[in-house]
């Protein structure tokens, strides 16, 4: 039987005493950026700023749908890794030597949008071990791209949310975020997804949180997209409900390889109301297993 990087983790939970302590400033220093951190979880944003991609009249801003991000989490041997980058077309197949030849994993391939111009990819990725080596892969792999390797200074004040963002949490039970001119809320799910007997939290950062990003496009109107996060009996409840509110289902695929319960991920997109939108995406989030309020 085929060991695969996972496989490696079924040791017990005794073993996180023997975990290796992570170099976080040469991994910062590798990747030419600082990371969010949650609890033990360090997440790098890749933001494609350097594309100008349009959907159905609307300019997507990069936090709407081009944020690509890899997430590191300490676990025994160093650490796991996994994210979703964004790449044209042409670069996928370069991007993607690199990272097999760096000892990364290829998880999923595929679109999130429908009708982008130009149309984007999105390539997700693990790895597991030394957390400078598994940088340095995907710094390398990341230069075959042109995703941007050094972060601009921001000379500018973030755009202001045209929005009724306290209707909104009202509506999805969750607190969002302003995020380069985008509204973003996470909703966990309240069950445990582990990877070879491991849990995997917290949740959002390591990308297995129900993603709802709002563009606001003028007049109370908003550009949503962004991923349901779903147990397979929820997909079609989901779909349908999204769709009986105007919501366009964009694509529905899997994200990683091992995962428990087994998960499915759903892209959506409009643009519309945001009040109505949030309704409509309230119902569907009532249809899973999700934390909000």
């Amino acid at each position: 039987m085929k060991t695969t990087i996972w496989g490696l983790l079924g040791v017990g939970a005794c073993v996180f005493a023997h975990a290796q302590t992570v170099d976080w400033q040469k991994v910062d220093d590798t990747l030419g950026r600082k990371p969010a951190v949650t609890d033990d979880v360090h997440r790098y944003g890749f933001a494609r700023s350097d594309l100008t991609v349009n959907l159905d009249g609307v300019t997507i801003k990069p936090a709407l749908a081009l944020g690509g991000w890899v997430a590191f989490k300490p676990m025994p041997g160093g650490v796991m890794a996994m994210g979703d980058l964004v790449l044209l077309e042409q670069e996928i197949n370069p991007v993607m030597q690199k990272m097999v030849s760096g000892g990364l994993e290829i998880t999923a391939v595929h679109n999130h949008l429908l009708r982008a111009s130009p149309a984007t990819f999105y390539v997700h990725i693990a790895g597991h071990g030394d957390a400078v080596r598994i940088a340095t892969a995907l710094r390398d792999a990341l230069a075959e791209s042109k995703t941007p390797l050094s972060v601009p200074a921001s000379s500018s004040p973030p755009p202001a949310i045209d929005l009724e963002t306290a209707r909104l949490d009202q509506i999805l039970g969750g607190k969002g975020q302003v995020n380069g001119g985008v509204y973003q809320v996470s909703v966990a799910r309240r069950d445990v997804v582990s990877d070879a007997g491991m849990a995997m939290s917290p949740s959002a950062p390591l990308g297995l949180a129900t993603g709802i990003n709002f563009q606001p496009t003028g007049g109370g109107k908003a550009a949503i997209t962004g991923d349901f996060v779903l147990s397979s009996d929820e997909v079609n409840p989901v779909l349908t409900t999204l769709r009986a509110n105007g919501i366009e289902v964009t694509a529905l695929h899997s994200h990683m390889l091992t995962e428990q319960p087994r998960l499915f991920f759903m892209h959506f997109w409009a643009n519309d109301d945001a009040t109505k939108l949030a309704r409509g995406l309230r119902a569907a989030l009532d249809k899973t297993a999700s934390a909000q309020h």
